[in-house]
């Protein structure tokens, strides 16, 4: 058997690990994965995305963290929402983060978690961060490669919404070994998960399942779950898309406070646990 055709047989359509030239080669794409720093090892990593703003997704990003940090986990977030950051805020984080010859060292979290946002990169929290796609593409490609991200075995990608330039610098420049969809109870959502549900198909990017925000509400008086932003329809979109419903998260206004406080590690959301099992399952990390 000559090795051409071996080559060919035993071929995993990963070019990134072969050094083979063979026709599965010359027909696959051209790799636009970034570098990961040389200080830096990342053994998952996994992309929180919305169809739409305002559905709670770094809020989720933030919660993913937190448990698995609280589990033994090296855990990192990397904030790819530019424009629109919010994770050192709810983290009670501050820049301005430093560098070295070796590269940007992230910020780390009361309990550990290392993070990088450009947040951490201005003098004032404040000031709006006014660049044109192609910078911000670049940026998020840098918070991959030119941090010291150390050993991790969790780094969770807050997205910004929609399907624009950095969803698709994420999901063409970083390994995802999967991605979560954050949505919320209202008449668009089938529409707006389909958006994301299909752009991930279209870069070859698992989708683990769905998690629906502010699915209801706790009266503090009788118990009863009220649907503040209408009645679920989580599962039939989840199976209209054949994926899952990973989690359904409900209002609670004391979270609220504890992440304006810069306090989300301190927030306990046990309707996440069976999610973070379902996740730690699939990526059954050694």
């Amino acid at each position: 058997m000559s090795d051409e055709i071996k080559n060919e047989q035993e071929c995993t359509h990963d070019c990134s690990t072969c050094g083979a030239n063979c026709s599965s080669r010359e027909s696959n794409p051209a790799d636009f994965r970034a570098p990961m720093n040389k200080f830096s090892n990342i053994k998952r990593v996994i992309g929180i995305v919305s169809g739409k703003g305002g559905v709670g997704k770094s809020f989720v990003t933030s919660m993913l963290a937190s448990i698995m940090q609280k589990r033994g986990r090296k855990t990192a977030v990397l904030d790819a929402d530019i424009t629109g950051p919010s994770i050192p805020k709810a983290f009670g984080v501050k820049g301005p983060a430093y560098a070295d010859d070796d590269g940007v060292v992230p910020a780390v979290t009361a309990s550990g978690i290392r993070l990088m946002s450009v947040n951490l990169l201005m003098d004032q929290e404040d000031m709006p961060v006014v660049w044109r796609g192609p910078v911000i593409a670049g940026t998020v490609k840098q918070f991959w490669s030119d941090v010291i991200w150390g050993d991790v075995d969790y780094m969770f990608v807050d997205m910004p919404p929609g399907t624009g330039d950095v969803p698709l610098t994420v999901f063409q420049s970083l390994p995802l070994d999967g991605i979560v969809i954050v949505t919320s109870p209202q008449d668009l959502v089938s529409m707006i998960v389909g958006k994301a549900v299909n752009m991930a198909k279209m870069m070859n990017i698992p989708i683990l399942g769905i998690v629906e925000n502010y699915s209801y509400l706790t009266c503090g008086h009788c118990g009863e779950k009220l649907s503040v932003f209408g009645e679920s329809h989580i599962e039939e979109v989840a199976s209209k898309y054949e994926t899952r419903v990973l989690a359904k998260l409900p209002i609670v206004p004391a979270a609220a406070g504890l992440v304006d406080k810069g306090m989300v590690e301190e927030v306990s959301m046990p309707e996440l646990d069976e999610m973070i099992e379902t996740i730690e399952n699939q990526m059954a990390l050694a």
